[in-house]
């Protein structure tokens, strides 16, 4: 009995090719690739059907096509989720449930920050709240920046806490649900509130109180989520 299996595209294979370069070369986020030309001489393929596979890897964060500077290794080579750019009208409901996960995977995760960070996640995090504290003004760019500020202040805490696994779970939830995260932040709507529970849980993270981290994590998240229900009725 014979089954029909799906072959791979010469455009599928290139893509493979192309991650393993820059895999097997050790290259990181920024770092610069070979110009298309020495790509398609390289792969000894055609320069749309380069084209195609170098589409395929900007749309998913793994290259970053710089006009009139180059091809880059990007940010999110190794993601496996990316956001859907499609959403539609949030959910009460969606909201709900995204603080529900987050309130069971970052309390321990604060909790384990305050036990083993370092000096270099300890200025991480009081760089992205120096960040938050110069957006705390109304308008429309500084509440971007202080959502970027405050998005980044929960990764570089699950990034302290050295389990690059969970780190991951939290980077994907936070920038799958990017949408849901802005409308959160819109109807929870007090800046200073937020920044000054940001602080009190870096406090715990930087004099070691792992168990003072936790409990400020969670009341935080649940703080931020009794008020979305309260609002949304």
């Amino acid at each position: 009995m014979s089954h029909d299996v799906a072959r791979p595209s010469l455009s599928d294979s290139l893509t493979e090719r192309m991650l393993e370069l820059i895999r097997s070369d050790g290259l990181r986020a920024g770092d610069r690739l070979p110009s298309a030309r020495e790509l398609s001489e390289r792969f000894a393929v055609t320069t749309p059907t380069l084209r195609e596979a170098l589409r395929r890897l900007e749309a998913t964060g793994a290259i970053q096509l710089r006009h009139g500077s180059g091809i880059y290794v990007g940010a999110d080579l190794e993601r496996v989720v990316i956001a859907n750019p499609n959403v539609g009208t949030l959910e009460r409901g969606r909201l709900l449930q995204l603080l529900d996960a987050r309130l069971l995977i970052e309390p321990p995760l604060a909790a384990q920050a305050a036990h083993r960070s370092e000096p270099g996640d300890l200025e991480r995090l009081r760089t992205v709240l120096d960040e938050a504290a110069q957006n705390l003004t109304s308008g429309e760019e500084a509440e971007a920046r202080l959502h970027e500020a405050n998005m980044a202040f929960h990764r570089a805490t699950a990034g302290a806490a050295g389990n690059s696994v969970l780190c991951e779970v939290i980077d994907s939830l936070l920038k799958v649900h990017a949408s849901e995260q802005r409308e959160i932040q819109r109807i929870f709507d007090d800046r200073t509130r937020d920044y000054e529970e940001h602080r009190a849980i870096l406090g715990a993270i930087e004099s070691g109180e792992e168990r003072r981290a936790e409990d400020l994590m969670r009341s935080h998240l649940a703080d931020v989520k009794h008020v979305i229900e309260q609002r949304l009725g």
